[in-house]
């Protein structure tokens, strides 16, 4: 008989040793989180985890009070140094290291199937705990979320591509990165430069060469200036140009005057706030003194977010910066708004 209730005490400790590691170890933001994702498993165990230190108080409680009569039941068959040695072999193997290497791997899927035991000695031990836990909540405060730095999220992501249970696949993964990582990065970057952005000048007379020209570019829209490319003072879009008899006016002529700029040092997040918060998708990029250094698209940006190049069928370049790198005479650009 003794020994029946020996092994029932050792399953005890076993099961209290074992929650204890597996509820400790699952953050509560999480199961919240997964709980409103529709997670039944973590609907019922943020129930018991969400009173952090009530649960803890309860099962250190009870695990220390089932190896308190582990060892009176064994001393009273095997006395002195021998019922000593075996409790703590007996609770050591089969009450600490197996359960806890068990719950480790599976504290949410266990954790939830014994989730009613535990409401149950919560309330068998309340009086007991309770006051021990309210000192803690005192002393402690709430427990704290984990927050994770972009490199850390960046890495969860890449660590949760090969997994089906996650649902990322390599397309998403991919635009996940490049929405954590764009705003980190200056229009300097990917900005088309000034010596391989094709501009207008004010006095160009809108003919059927230059709207042949600016057909095979591709262009939606150009920027203009007046004397030098340093004065740009509006910008042409294309579709004016269309039911227009030709020769037509001049570039100044059918131009919009409303131009915006942007500062080489400006990250692309707040770029991106910019064109959404002007309805405009091209920028003129200038340095600290002033001086046109080329031009943004909105399509740069959402190329960073993507991290793909968007070309299509008038796209002659992946890159116009090595194009610039590359040449010294003006030519035109392939980056398109």
């Amino acid at each position: 008989m003794l020994i029946v209730v020996a092994i029932a005490l050792i399953a005890l400790a076993a099961i209290f040793s074992g929650l204890n590691l597996g509820f400790m170890s699952l953050d509560t933001f999480e199961l919240k989180r997964k709980a409103e994702l529709g997670d039944k498993n973590a609907r019922k165990v943020y129930q018991v985890r969400r009173r952090g230190n009530l649960l803890l108080v309860t099962l250190l409680t009870g695990n220390v009070a089932v190896i308190s009569a582990l060892s009176i039941v064994l001393d009273s068959v095997f006395h002195g140094l021998v019922a000593g040695i075996l409790t703590t072999i007996l609770i050591t193997i089969f009450g600490e290291i197996m359960p806890q290497a068990v719950v480790a791997r599976y504290a949410l899927q266990i954790g939830a199937q014994f989730t009613g035991l535990v409401r149950f000695i919560m309330i068998l031990l309340f009086p007991v705990c309770a006051p021990v836990a309210w000192v803690l909540d005192r002393l402690l405060g709430d427990e704290l979320p984990t927050v994770y730095s972009k490199p850390e999220l960046a890495r969860i992501i890449e660590e949760h591509r090969n997994h089906k249970e996650s649902g990322l696949d390599q397309d998403e993964v991919r635009i996940a990165h490049g929405a954590l990582s764009f705003g980190d990065r200056q229009i300097r970057e990917v900005m088309t430069p000034r010596s391989v952005a094709l501009m207008l000048s004010t006095d160009t007379v809108v003919d059927a060469g230059l709207v042949k020209e600016l057909k095979h570019a591709g262009f939606s829209r150009l920027p203009v200036y007046r004397d030098n490319p340093e004065n740009i003072i509006g910008v042409l879009y294309t579709k004016d140009l269309i039911g227009l008899k030709l020769p037509a006016k001049t570039v100044g002529d059918l131009m919009r005057p409303r131009i915006y700029f942007v500062n080489e040092d400006d990250h692309l997040d707040e770029t991106l706030n910019a064109f959404l918060k002007t309805r405009n998708h091209l920028f003129v990029v200038v340095d600290e003194f002033a001086e046109v250094r080329g031009i943004i698209t909105i399509e740069d940006v959402l190329e960073e977010i993507i991290d793909r190049e968007i070309r299509d069928e008038f796209d002659q370049y992946d890159d116009m910066r090595s194009v610039a790198r590359r040449i010294k005479r003006p030519m035109a650009t392939e980056t398109k708004s």
